[in-house]
């Protein structure tokens, strides 16, 4: 695998976890666990990056 697939994988990855978080319930569980849900999910490139 490339770094360009690799990262364009991340990318399709965290695109994925935010729409996961946006069909979670509205509620004070799903908004608790949407967040960090979405601040895990999105920081794969980012930590990747930062390696």
């Amino acid at each position: 695998m490339t770094e360009d697939e690799l990262k364009k994988r991340m990318k399709q990855f965290a695109l994925r976890v935010i729409r996961l978080v946006r069909a979670l319930p509205r509620t004070p569980d799903g908004r608790t666990i949407g967040g960090q849900l979405l601040r895990c999910g999105c920081s794969v490139g980012a930590n990747y990056r930062a390696a």
